[in-house]
């Protein structure tokens, strides 16, 4: 009580400072938020500390400790199993039991492609170990990889934040409340009662994406059928696959041939007119 009566007295005696002197709205806050600190560390007595209210407290407890740690855990796997339809429906049957959802699918394949599909599962972060351990019976695992960003030390610095944004807030509605100036030194206060609105909005809005990341633990899951034994492509038979590459071959052949005789008519032609002309020279010399 005798903090509350010291931070309005402080309040109001700075409120008509200002109004007597024409100080500035930001300067005021300062000097309220000075007299309320001084306030504060005169009642630092365990009978001030028992004395703080409801709202501080559950306030603070919103607050995590930083020991405890915010761990946003993300991975991706590759199975391969003998038929994919089956395995979409195991592996989404695997996450809604967990109590989490498919958030992204998709699915490849077609005439001469291996079938293929990626989904993105989210589960709760305590059920992350049971995700990845029931992969297993869906197929034979190739590769499981898991990252793990700790954001703690992140969300506790935003929280930080955010309280003194809020008390900052607190103390620029009551001077905002006993202010009497000028309009202008008014509309200044409110506009930056405005800013610190917006950057506790800002705050918050990171810290319950930090904890929607941090509850929910992502994993890609990538599944495909099995490659053919032989041949290069899937639903094919390497017997006509190598008729197909033989008739290729012929007529690959075949046209450099055509292609060739627009050298060897000229080359032919001009020889064999050497050649007449050789004969004639011979016949006449003799």
């Amino acid at each position: 009580m005798m903090r509350i009566q010291t931070l309005v007295a402080g309040l109001l005696q700075v409120g008509l400072m200002a109004c007597g002197q024409g100080t500035a709205p930001v300067e005021v806050a300062r000097q309220a938020t000075e007299a309320g600190d001084a306030a504060a560390a005169g009642n630092s007595s365990p009978e001030a500390a028992a004395a703080t209210s409801p709202d501080e407290l559950s306030s603070r407890a919103d607050y995590p400790d930083p020991a405890s740690g915010m761990i946003v855990r993300t991975g991706s796997a590759s199975i391969e199993l003998d038929s994919l339809g089956p395995g979409l429906g195991a592996l989404r049957a695997l996450a809604l039991r967990l109590g989490g959802y498919v958030a992204n699918t998709s699915v490849q394949g077609g005439r001469e492609q291996i079938r293929s599909a990626t989904l993105e599962i989210k589960v709760p972060a305590d059920r992350f170990e049971d995700l990845t351990a029931g992969l297993d019976p869906l197929g034979r695992v190739e590769f499981v990889n898991v990252s793990a960003q700790d954001v703690g030390e992140e969300f506790v610095d935003l929280s930080a934040r955010a309280a003194n944004a809020r008390r900052l807030e607190e103390r620029l509605i009551d001077v905002l409340g006993t202010r009497t100036g000028k309009l202008q030194d008014v509309l200044s206060v409110e506009r930056e009662l405005a800013r610190v609105r917006e950057e506790i909005e800002r705050l918050d809005g990171r810290m319950r994406y930090l904890k929607s990341r941090a509850a929910l633990s992502t994993l890609s899951v990538t599944l495909h059928e099995p490659p053919p034994i032989v041949g290069d492509n899937p639903g094919r038979s390497i017997v006509s696959e190598a008729f197909r590459r033989a008739w290729r071959n012929f007529v690959t052949v075949l046209a450099a041939a055509i292609a060739s005789l627009g050298y060897v008519v000229p080359v032919t032609g001009a020889v064999w007119a050497a050649m007449l002309l050789r004969r004639r020279v011979v016949r006449q010399t003799a």
